[in-house]
């Protein structure tokens, strides 16, 4: 009973909705973060440039969501473009 349990909590645990989060950063330009918004995280131009306003004044923004596995590759693309984000 116990085991069950536990296994389904640690299930659930795996497979739990995660968030990539951007962070505001003094290096990066509206248009290079609006420019990969759109190309890894595939926004439209509007969203990533409401995504972008909300970093800035914000220091924050939830940019996609989804399963770590799909996520993964999205973050790594924004990390090497220089942005600062972070799976939660």
């Amino acid at each position: 009973m116990v085991a069950n349990k536990l296994e389904r909590i640690l299930k659930e645990a795996v497979s739990e909705t995660k968030k990539i989060v951007l962070y505001n950063d003094d290096v990066n330009t509206f248009e290079n973060v609006i420019k990969c918004l759109i190309d890894y995280c595939k926004h439209n131009f509007l969203q990533a440039e409401q995504c972008a306003t909300i970093v800035h004044y914000n220091g924050k923004c939830i940019v996609k969501s989804g399963s770590f596995d799909d996520l993964l590759p999205i973050y790594i693309a924004l990390i090497d473009n220089k942005l600062k984000a972070e799976i939660e």
